[in-house]
């Protein structure tokens, strides 16, 4: 009997706070940081959050950490959608801690509850809040380091590009150092986009690249054998004097490999070259 008479008034508690539910999520409507836009984004998950708060006191404590989970993917998704901070989410969750606690705590004084019996719904609460942090936090950072490396992912695409000047031949304008990481990139592209043009002659030009160490020219032997491995043929250009030097005085030997010191020149080798196909 006791149990039963204790589950009503908690579910008396939830009635209260979800009948407040739309209320209390437009509490914020005029803070000044938020945007109308963003601001009509937010209303629904707010309203959800606020939800969950509410029938954490009266359902099974498994459950409600399920539908937390859920809701703080959710959350993450919009917030990263919105390019926004997780501030934003960490300080609703703190907001509405704080305001559904007052209210908890007044029905609580309505209903006449014992310390002990107080003491043990607001300990629910605060952890089921406790995981709102984490659920969201987790989901967020997930979400925003997904993002990131989409993002390099692109960039590095696109800092590496195989530029198709004719039916044949395709050059890759590099620029900048080339690490070990820029290289593996030049290897996938050169080979990717080489093989899908159908290229017979690939010119990777090096008139940007400031330095040749050891390992660049490594990085461009293992390029060009694995260029020769499907059929196209490789021709540096871009082999400025400064560059030279410094690769002779490291004992980096290119010869096997075709070298001129301008882009118009290694151009006309492989037009030469393709018009022998022919």
């Amino acid at each position: 009997m006791k149990d039963v008479l204790l589950n009503k008034k908690l579910q008396q508690i939830t009635a209260v706070i979800l009948h407040e539910k739309e209320e209390l999520a437009e509490q914020k409507r005029h803070y000044h940081f938020y945007s109308h836009d963003v601001f009509v984004q937010l209303v629904p998950w707010r309203e959800k959050l606020i939800k969950i708060y509410a029938e954490s006191i009266s359902i099974d404590e498994e459950l409600t950490f399920q539908i937390l989970e859920k809701w703080g993917m959710e959350v993450a998704n919009v917030l990263t959608t919105l390019q926004l901070p997780l501030d934003i989410a960490l300080e609703e969750i703190s907001y509405y801690r704080n305001l559904i606690g007052e209210i908890i705590t007044e029905e609580a004084k309505k209903e006449n509850f014992s310390f002990d019996l107080f003491s043990k719904v607001i300990a629910k609460y605060n952890l089921v809040v406790d995981k709102a942090v984490h659920w969201v936090s987790k989901s967020y950072m997930k979400d925003y380091t997904d993002k990131i490396q989409s993002a390099q992912y692109a960039i590095d695409e696109l800092s590496i590009p195989v530029v198709r000047i004719t039916k044949e031949i395709g050059i890759i304008p590099l620029v900048g150092e080339v690490d070990t990481h820029r290289a593996q990139i030049l290897m996938e592209n050169a080979l990717k986009q080489g093989d899908a043009y159908k290229l017979r002659w690939l010119i990777i030009d090096l008139s940007a690249v400031p330095i040749i160490d050891t390992m660049v020219a490594d990085q461009l032997f293992k390029v060009v054998a694995a260029l020769k491995l499907i059929g196209i043929g490789v021709v540096l250009s871009g082999i400025r004097p400064e560059i030279s030097l410094t690769m002779v005085q490291l004992g980096v030997k290119l010869s096997d490999i075709v070298t001129f010191n301008s882009l118009y020149r290694a151009l006309d080798y492989a037009t030469l070259k393709c018009s022998r196909y022919e």
